[in-house]
């Protein structure tokens, strides 16, 4: 219990820090409120003569985008940047284990990355003078909370391999819109060819979004919706379980080899 109480705290402590070094980083708030503030303005343009149903589809989507953006350059460089300011030998040696604190910064990026669907909400109704509503209200929550939940493992998983394999690293801008597409963030997923579908499947946010549209819209089944959970959780554990190996490399590197900072 103790032990469970150290590893909390340190993990609120790393969130909060996050969150204050964070709150004027100008890459950061492009990324979570610039960013899909725009795709949602071009979204809702685009649409708006069509129905409220397709509004909150964008909003979601535009929401999306931003999570998927601070996953995958802000959690994703989470490591990186330590050994880039020469902190990472001694978050190394601290007791506390490193993917504690990793797991602190995964939840202050991604929980501060939900600002992302509330401004383009606020621009949905603001600029468009939309209605929205969530159709299924407590499924989307649950829905909401599983996708941190499943976006946070996943941060514990491209942050080690982009410390480990600087070339993973060099295609991460190459990595944003891809997903995009293969996520259905904003589209149909029917409109790309067949052979692509496969690859949606394997991806963590390809099934939150599919999760959020169908529960904010009305659109699917509670037996689709609760699949969408099974195969986040499903993700999420996998994750987790690969991510321990991930960083027993890391602080292998770090304490034995002393060869990480060097590449």
């Amino acid at each position: 219990m103790k032990l469970f109480t150290a590893n909390l705290r340190a993990v609120l402590v790393t969130a909060e820090m996050t969150l204050r070094q964070q709150a004027t980083d100008g890459f950061i708030l492009f990324a979570v409120l610039v960013q899909p503030l725009i795709t949602a303005i071009l979204a809702l343009w685009m649409l708006r003569n069509q129905s409220g149903d397709n509004a909150i589809y964008a909003v979601v989507g535009s929401g999306m985008s931003g999570l998927w953006s601070s996953l995958l350059f802000i959690c994703g460089n989470s490591i990186t940047v330590e050994r880039w300011i020469g902190t990472l030998e001694s978050i190394a040696a601290v007791p506390t284990p490193m993917s504690i604190i990793v797991l602190g910064k995964d939840l202050a990026n991604v929980v501060q990355s939900l600002l992302s669907m509330v401004v383009c909400y606020i621009a949905a109704v603001l600029l468009f003078n939309y209605n929205l509503r969530v159709e299924q209200p407590i499924p989307f929550v649950i829905s909401l909370v599983l996708t941190v939940v499943s976006f946070i493992s996943f941060g514990l998983i491209i942050g080690p391999i982009f410390l480990l394999s600087p070339a993973v690293q060099s295609l991460q801008n190459g990595l944003e819109f891809p997903v995009y597409i293969l996520g259905g963030f904003l589209f149909w997923l029917g409109l790309l060819p067949q052979w692509t579908t496969p690859f949606s499947y394997l991806l963590t946010p390809y099934w939150a979004a599919q999760a959020l549209h169908l529960s904010s819209s009305g659109g699917g089944s509670m037996a689709d919706i609760t699949f969408c959970w099974g195969m986040m959780i499903l993700f999420s554990v996998v994750f987790v379980v690969v991510s321990r190996y991930l960083f027993r490399a890391i602080l292998y590197r770090v304490r034995v080899d002393a060869t990480l900072g060097l590449e």
